[in-house]
């Protein structure tokens, strides 16, 4: 699978800062006529929309025209950034809105990839205890279970299953979520706890 499909992008609270810092920066140049800087945050946050959005719609073509339209969006509405959030977290943010308009709008289901969640690193107890389960016959264990986790998964609201790829695979704190996807950390929490809930009553078989 290409590394770009796969990557997650965690760090530290103070090299969040540092980019911060930076985004602003070039932000200001765009926002004064510099259009051309736009570049240099395309190619920095390139491979981290691609791998938001590929985990949401686990398609190469849709991840590819989400990930420019999003990218499109950003640089249209330049101006109406004024630096209240990371611009880490608003862009983030526009990607997941466009990617959960385009699955609405065209019912697409979303299939985790059990490998890719063991090569990302994923921290969720109930991934981690799954991942302890792996039998002698680890491909056919392997085959069943993504497909339990798949129909487990779409059990989730579109709501849920984001704030769990956003924490889960993406590494996002829950402040982050929470700015990402307009909401409280509280509900962000809230809905990771159900998220969890809900995958260990459906993987009950499983956590034996």
């Amino acid at each position: 699978m290409n590394i770009s499909e796969t990557t997650t992008f965690i760090s530290t609270s103070e090299d969040r800062q540092l980019e911060a810092s930076e985004d602003v920066l070039l932000v200001q140049k765009i926002q004064a006529g510099d259009v051309a800087v736009f570049d240099v945050l395309i190619k920095k946050y390139r491979e981290r929309l691609y791998s938001v959005i590929y985990n949401l719609t686990s398609n190469r073509e849709d991840t590819a025209d989400l990930t420019q339209e999003a990218f499109i969006k950003a640089f249209r509405s330049i101006d109406k950034f004024k630096g209240k959030s990371s611009f880490f977290t608003w862009i983030y943010r526009i990607a997941v809105n466009t990617t959960i308009s385009h699955l609405k709008k065209n019912r697409f289901r979303r299939f985790f990839s059990f490998d890719a969640i063991q090569e990302e690193g994923a921290s969720s107890e109930v991934l981690d205890i799954l991942c302890s389960k792996v039998t002698s016959d680890k491909s056919t264990f392997l085959k069943e279970l993504q497909e339990k986790l798949n129909e487990a998964l779409q059990t989730l609201s579109l709501s849920h299953r984001t704030v769990i790829i956003l924490h889960e695979i993406e590494g996002l704190s829950h402040q982050e979520i929470a700015r990402v996807t307009d909401c409280s950390e509280g509900t962000v929490r809230s809905r990771l706890h159900y998220a969890k809930q809900q995958l260990q009553v459906l993987l009950k078989d499983y956590l034996k």
